[in-house]
């Protein structure tokens, strides 16, 4: 099984590709964008239930999970938005503009700091045990349509973000904190 860093870095190169794709193929949008929501939707969830606690609890990379936990609750509001928008309005290119800006700056800010710290410290093994859980996680996730977490990923989520209390909110609860951070 692939180490999980390479694997999360596969998924940023595609989500890349596919955002190349809607901003100079238009005609395309219609068939990717629920592609684009797929993809990045079970990425985050696969991220958010198998990777962000090990990140923060084995690797020691605490203050950058939570920040990224906070950038992806952002994109999926983003992608929820995206999805639901005309792709042949001009409101469609704002929001996918947006949409790429902060998902860029997150691949960047988590290729640069969270996924660096994961190789230095934990050892090939545990990489490979988190590939395999990254990708079941990931496939069990496709799908998955944005805006739309359970309340046990919400609580992961929180969690992730460094929410204290989070274990005895509601569902309404936790999306309210979620998107107040």
């Amino acid at each position: 099984m692939p180490d999980v860093v390479d694997l999360i870095m596969a998924d940023h190169r595609e989500v890349e590709r596919l955002f190349d794709e809607l901003k100079n193929h238009p005609e395309k949008r219609p068939l990717l964008v629920p592609v684009l929501a797929a993809v990045l939707t079970a990425h985050s969830r696969a991220e958010e239930d198998s990777v962000y606690p090990v990140a923060r609890d084995e690797a020691g990379e605490t203050e950058e999970i939570a920040h990224s936990q906070e950038e992806h609750v952002e994109a999926e509001k983003l992608l929820a938005k995206l999805t639901a928008t005309d792709p042949a309005s001009p409101e469609f290119d704002q929001v996918l503009d947006k949409l790429v800006e902060d998902v860029t700056h997150h691949v960047e800010e988590e290729e640069s700091k969270v996924l660096p710290g994961m190789r230095s410290k934990l050892g090939p093994n545990r990489r490979e045990e988190l590939g395999s859980a990254f990708a079941e996680s990931r496939a069990r996730h496709m799908g998955d349509l944005p805006g739309q977490a359970s309340k046990q990923e919400l609580l992961a989520q929180a969690q992730n973000a460094g929410i204290s209390g989070a274990s005895s909110m509601s569902k309404q609860q936790l999306e309210k904190q979620l998107n107040a951070s």
